[in-house]
């Protein structure tokens, strides 16, 4: 088998595995999940993944059934089980089956997934060519709202956001902010570099802590590369030398067009180069 699907306690495959039509992360996407990679058999920064999926779960008063360590052991299990080297993992976990009201003492018990399947959000090319990116029209959500720090399972603002940029024949988005500043990508973190200085949003400006991005930024700064937590407007992107994405499914991403304006010179630049080979010894050594 190619693959595995764990839900409350049980193994399926993809075409087997299934939730109640009344889970609430269904009906009201009442719920938190994380994104992670196998490399080689081994899932990369699995307790920080894990400590971030408890700590969504803790901000929405979601009881997770298990211990981070029970969780953290299930997800190295379906990685055996999946009979995949490299694979790109999703665990879920719902507010768990209710009734078609809002109240969430109605579900006496959260529905936990882990997914284990394979994941290219790009074709292999646009890693050495770049990405086409445009502006989307809708924002983040207001990080008063819900914090942007909880991944959670509303994430139809972004879904909009990637369907436009699609729309208008672009590889990915920028997602503003309320206040009209650059936050992050349908899905990823952004940078930008400027005379061999790293820059990219900090999370008090409303985006996710992501995982990758903090790995980024410790690779750079090893390497000497200046590294801060500040506001970009467009203007900080139009005119960067350089401009990468980063996510766990994207891992690296350079951007060499962004709202028809050419980024540097139009394809990964050296500072985006190094810290991609970087990344990618980090993640099979560590």
């Amino acid at each position: 088998m190619t693959g595995a699907v764990y839900v409350n306690g049980a193994w399926h495959d993809r075409a087997t595995a299934s939730i109640s039509v009344y889970d609430h992360g269904l009906l009201y996407g009442d719920g938190v999940f994380e994104g992670l990679r196998a490399y080689d058999g081994r899932i990369f920064r699995l307790a920080r993944h894990v400590e971030r999926l408890y700590d969504s779960a803790k901000s929405i008063n979601l009881a997770i059934p298990h211990t981070q360590e029970e969780f953290a052991a299930l997800m190295v299990e379906a990685v055996g089980r999946s009979g995949l080297r490299d694979a790109y993992l999703r665990p879920v976990v719902t507010r768990g089956v209710g009734d078609l009201g809002l109240d969430s003492r109605k579900c006496p018990t959260a529905t936990v997934i882990i997914i284990v399947d394979t994941i290219a959000v790009w074709s292999a090319d646009r890693y050495e060519q770049g990405l086409d990116v445009v502006t989307a029209a809708t924002p983040v959500p207001h990080r008063e709202a819900l914090s942007p720090r909880v991944k959670s399972l509303n994430y139809l603002a972004h879904v909009m956001a990637k369907l436009e940029g699609s729309l208008a024949g672009a590889d990915e988005v920028l997602m503003l902010d309320p206040a009209g500043y650059v936050a992050e990508g349908s899905g990823q973190n952004l940078f930008v570099v400027r005379g061999g200085r790293l820059r990219t949003p900090p999370v008090w400006a409303g985006i996710l802590q992501g995982v990758t991005r903090d790995a980024v930024i410790e690779l750079a700064r090893e390497a000497g590369f200046p590294a801060e937590e500040s506001p970009l407007n467009r203007h900080d992107v139009y005119t960067a030398d350089e401009a990468f994405l980063t996510g766990t499914a994207s891992e690296l991403a350079p951007i060499r067009r962004y709202d028809g304006r050419l980024i540097g010179a139009g394809r990964a630049g050296p500072i985006t180069r190094d810290l991609h080979a970087r990344f990618h010894a980090l993640v099979r050594a560590e």
